[in-house]
C-alpha cells in the first residue's frame, strides 16, 4: 500500500468526491508536494474540456495548475452520464481492464502523490467482472470516502465502509460534505459522526461546509486534510 496516493470514491453519486480530491490536491500542494490529479474513468462528458468534467473542475480551481490541460488527467472518457459498464456498452465498446490497470501503475510509479478520484460509488460496475473497488486495489492507494453529512449518510457510509473493509482496502477516512442545497444542523452532523466512527472504527478526517469560492474557500477542511493525511498517522483498525 502506497501511503502518498489516495483514492477517492463515495457512497453515491454526487455526494463531493470531485470536491474532496480538490480539496486534497490543495492540501498537498500547501504542503510542498506535486501532487498529481487522475480520473481513471470519466463518464457523462464528450470532452475533458466538457462543464461536467471533474478533471476541468480541480484544475479550474487549482492555482499551482492553471497553466496546465486537464487531459492529462483523464483515463477513459465516455458521454453517456452511466455507470461505466454501461456508458462503454452505449459507445460500442468494453473496457480494457489490462490497459486501465497498466495505466493505473504506470501514474502511481511517475508521481509522488497522487489523487485518483473514482466514479459513482464503489461498487460501480467497470465491467461485468470489475468494480470500482478493483480500481481501488489497483492504484495500492489509501481509499478516501467522500459522503453526505446529512440524513441518512449512517446508512449509506457504514455500508461502503463494509464494502471496503471485506475488500481489504486500506481506508484512511471519511469526509463528509454539506450539501449547499439544504445544509445539515450541526447537532446532527456530530451524531452522524459519532456513528460512523463509533461503528465502523474508521475516522471521519472533516465536514467540508458549503463553499462558493472553490480556489479559496473550505482552508479549515484543506487543513485538517493535511494534518491527517500527510502524517501517515491515519490508519485503519
Amino acid at each position: 500500500m502506497n501511503r502518498n496516493h489516495f483514492f477517492v470514491t463515495g457512497t453515491d453519486t454526487g455526494v463531493g468526491k470531485t470536491v474532496v480530491s480538490l480539496l486534497l490536491m490543495r492540501a498537498l500542494f500547501a504542503s510542498g508536494h506535486t501532487p498529481f490529479y487522475f480520473k481513471p474513468v470519466q463518464t457523462g462528458c464528450r470532452t475533458v474540456h466538457d462543464a461536467d468534467s471533474d478533471a476541468l473542475f480541480v484544475y479550474g480551481h487549482c492555482a499551482q495548475l492553471a497553466d496546465c490541460d486537464p487531459a492529462r488527467s483523464v483515463g477513459l472518457l465516455y458521454q453517456a452520464p452511466k455507470a461505466p459498464l454501461f456508458a462503454a456498452r452505449d459507445a460500442g465498446t468494453t473496457v480494457d481492464t489490462e490497459a486501465l490497470c497498466a495505466m493505473l501503475h504506470d501514474i502511481s510509479n511517475a508521481h509522488e502523490h497522487v489523487v485518483f478520484e473514482g466514479a459513482g460509488g464503489a461498487l460501480v460496475p467497470i465491467t461485468e467482472h470489475m468494480f470500482m473497488t478493483d480500481l481501488m486495489a489497483a492504484t495500492d492507494a489509501r481509499t478516501i470516502v467522500a459522503a453526505r453529512a446529512g440524513l441518512g449518510t449512517i446508512n449509506h457510509t457504514l455500508l461502503t465502509l463494509e464494502s471496503l473493509s471485506r475488500r481489504n482496502l486500506d481506508v484512511a477516512g471519511v469526509v463528509m460534505v454539506q450539501s449547499p442545497q439544504a445544509v445539515t444542523p450541526e447537532a446532527m452532523v456530530v451524531e452522524n459522526i459519532e456513528a460512523v466512527e463509533r461503528i465502523s472504527g474508521v475516522p471521519v478526517l472533516c465536514v467540508v461546509p458549503p463553499l462558493t469560492d472553490f480556489m479559496h474557500d473550505g482552508e479549515e477542511a484543506v487543513q485538517a486534510l493535511g494534518r491527517a493525511l500527510l502524517t501517515g498517522g491515519i490508519r485503519h483498525p
